[in-house]
């Protein structure tokens, strides 16, 4: 209690950021398809249903999108096993794990600066869950070729994932100081 305590900061952070992980999924699906949804034109509506009918009719076998977690999931499990894939079952799987860990670790990393440094915490966390969303969605996840270049994006497709993003970083300054307090 007390006093400016690294590891406490770390493990504050990173408990934080596994739950604000949660937090984040849960309004993607709710919230925040709502928000896409009023952000889409008549045309992208009607395209959708074109292309959900043409994969209904084109019969069993066709495997949904991979997310980004769930490649990054595959590439981690090939360069550990020399080439070793996962099943897209097992990508499934794997793709919430990736998810998990990487909420958990920026987490980490937010609750160990926070610590030391005013600057980090502005904006309740927001401007945290905003360099994540600039650094891992519009940065790294196309760079290592886990999305679709960032110029194949269209900039209201960036609505859902950003506020996400901004939920994560709020969540994850709350918990952090209620994880803190208690440490």
């Amino acid at each position: 209690m007390g006093g400016k305590h690294a590891v406490r900061g770390v493990l504050a952070g990173m408990g934080a950021g596994l739950a604000a992980s949660w937090l984040m999924n849960v309004f993607m699906a709710g919230p925040g398809e709502k928000l896409n949804e009023s952000l889409k034109s008549r045309e992208e509506k009607i395209q959708e249903r074109v292309d959900r009918i043409q994969q209904e009719q084109s019969g069993p076998g066709r495997e949904p999108k991979e997310d980004a977690t769930m490649k990054a999931a595959d590439a981690v499990l090939s360069t550990a096993t020399g080439g070793r894939h996962l099943s897209f079952e097992q990508k499934q799987k794997g793709g919430p794990v990736v998810h998990y860990a990487f909420g958990a670790l920026m987490g980490g990393l937010y609750g160990g600066l926070a610590e030391y440094s005013r600057t980090v915490r502005k904006g309740f966390g927001t401007a945290f869950g905003g360099a994540v969303f600039a650094g891992a969605d519009l940065v790294a996840v196309p760079a290592f070729h886990l999305s679709p270049p960032l110029s194949a994006t269209r900039p209201k497709a960036l609505a859902n994932p950003l506020a996400a993003h901004l939920v994560y970083g709020a969540t994850t300054e709350m918990l952090r100081r209620a994880i803190r307090a208690a440490l």
